[in-house]
């Protein structure tokens, strides 16, 4: 049955537009409620407006639980994530990887340093926040013991992890985007290279130059050493306990399936707190829902790894549900379709190409809540722009992944925003500013875009497949 909703008109999507931010504002900052309560407040309103346009309730909630379907692939990897973070650090492997790390970085050099680490974990998994998890937490340990702005640290760290989200074939984003795009995986993995190499380089030198200016003095250094003579008393510290990590960035390098991978290195996490840290097997089994409740005597050490567990993640997945929601609401009322008959009209030359299609991945995040909704939202809308010009699909997945992947940790009720700020205990909104990887792959787009560079016209791949696209109709 045909629906007999009407389309929203542009003044009533910038209607829309206004009433989220104004919710979310009053809901978090002057009545200092749950982000959860203001995007549930926001339903309502989407759906008052659908009602307005004549969508039934049914059309709108079909529409809702789509867009939650379409991202729980993200909740599955938080659940999973939660389990690792909490027998690890119950087994030792991420106070090992801050132990050693403190023995090994120099202060001056560490924020590059945590970037790259970073960086090649999450190229090595394909997932930031698997990376973020353990890897992140190891460098805003040692980072704090040396004394850096922990807002800094995360700046850092986020920046590597999303290299490897954006770049590496293990990467969900990364091929489900050339999947949207129909574009061959390598292909786009080269045509995002000329973005991020520049940008992982310009971004790790920035980190390097602001290390080295902070100066980090003995009494860092003092703080450094009480952690590595805490982290000694309270567990058995040696090379034995980075096992369950290798073991697991191989199964992910070798392309085997996210979640299982995950799921099966938090059980060797509890293994390891059962035979080399005096847990019990039901207590170390138990830190995979509940966390570990580490105390080691120092305040922000126990802060940073007092965490993990299925139940640190309940809220983040509340919270993406939530978000999915409002994104499956606003496509049920056909926002998604006015917004992209919107784009076309602009869509002149390569430099709005790039604009818009990294405003309807955007649009996806900041009103989808997920990077999966953002690759949806950024190759739908804007596909057939590309095709119009004769521009190669691989430009399409390059600005996708930009406009997409990377702003997740821009938005404080997105999936990567909420998972990062949770699980490196520093708020988005303070380390915003200093995510320049982000940042650097907006510029570096936008520039190759207005000024020509690196853009390719459809190859013998792209037209061949359009003709059986052709047949195929």
């Amino acid at each position: 049955m045909k629906s007999k909703g009407k389309l929203p008109s542009v003044p009533m999507l910038i209607a829309i537009l206004v009433l989220f931010v104004i919710i979310m504002f009053s809901f978090i900052v002057i009545l200092e409620l749950p982000i959860q309560l203001a995007l549930l407040t926001v339903w309502f309103v989407i759906i008052g407006f659908g009602v307005y346009l004549k969508y039934t309730y049914h059309e709108m909630e079909k529409g809702l639980l789509k867009g939650i379907h379409e991202g729980m692939g993200a909740t599955l990897i938080l659940i999973a994530v939660g389990a690792l973070i909490g027998s690890w650090i119950a087994g030792g492997v991420v106070p090992t990887m801050i132990y050693f790390g403190l023995n090994i970085i120099s202060p001056s050099i560490f924020l590059m340093a945590a970037m790259i680490i970073c960086a090649i974990t999450s190229l090595a998994t394909g997932t930031s926040f698997g990376s973020a998890g353990t890897a992140g937490i190891a460098m805003m340990g040692i980072g704090e013991s040396f004394g850096l702005p922990v807002y800094l640290v995360a700046g850092a760290v986020i920046s590597g992890c999303y290299v490897g989200d954006k770049m590496s074939p293990l990467s969900d984003t990364t091929v489900m985007t050339a999947y949207l795009s129909k574009v061959d995986l390598f292909r786009h993995i080269k045509s995002m290279s000329f973005v991020s190499i520049p940008a992982f380089v310009i971004a790790a030198i920035l980190y390097w130059i602001v290390g080295a200016s902070l100066q980090s003095g003995s009494g860092d250094l003092t703080i450094a050493q009480e952690t590595m003579t805490s982290l000694e008393e309270t567990f058995n510290i040696s090379w034995v306990m980075l096992i369950p990590a290798a073991i697991v960035i191989v199964l992910l390098a070798l392309r085997m399936p996210s979640v299982p991978v995950i799921v099966f290195g938090a059980l060797l996490g509890s293994l390891w707190a059962t035979f080399f840290q005096g847990y019990g097997f039901i207590e170390a089994i138990q830190t995979m829902y509940s966390g570990s409740g580490i105390s080691t005597g120092i305040s922000f050490i126990d802060t940073l790894l007092d965490r993990g567990g299925i139940t640190f993640m309940l809220e983040v997945i509340l919270l993406i549900i939530l978000a999915l929601g409002v994104g499956g609401l606003l496509q049920s009322i056909g926002a998604f379709r006015v917004i992209g008959d919107m784009f076309a009209k602009l869509a002149t030359n390569t430099g709005n190409m790039t604009v818009t299609t990294m405003l309807a991945s955007f649009f996806g995040v900041f009103f989808g809540g997920a990077a999966y909704v953002s690759l949806l939202t950024g190759t739908k809308i804007t596909e057939e722009n590309y095709d119009r010009k004769n521009v190669s699909r691989t430009l399409l997945s390059r600005n996708v992944e930009a406009g997409g992947t990377v702003t997740t940790p821009m938005v404080p009720w997105s999936d990567g925003g909420v998972f990062m700020a949770t699980t490196l205990g520093v708020a988005t909104i303070a380390y915003l500013p200093f995510f320049w990887y982000g940042f650097l792959v907006i510029i570096i787009s936008l520039i190759y875009g207005y000024a020509g560079l690196f853009i390719m016209k459809k190859d013998k791949y792209e037209i061949e497949r359009d003709k059986e696209h052709e047949q195929q109709i």
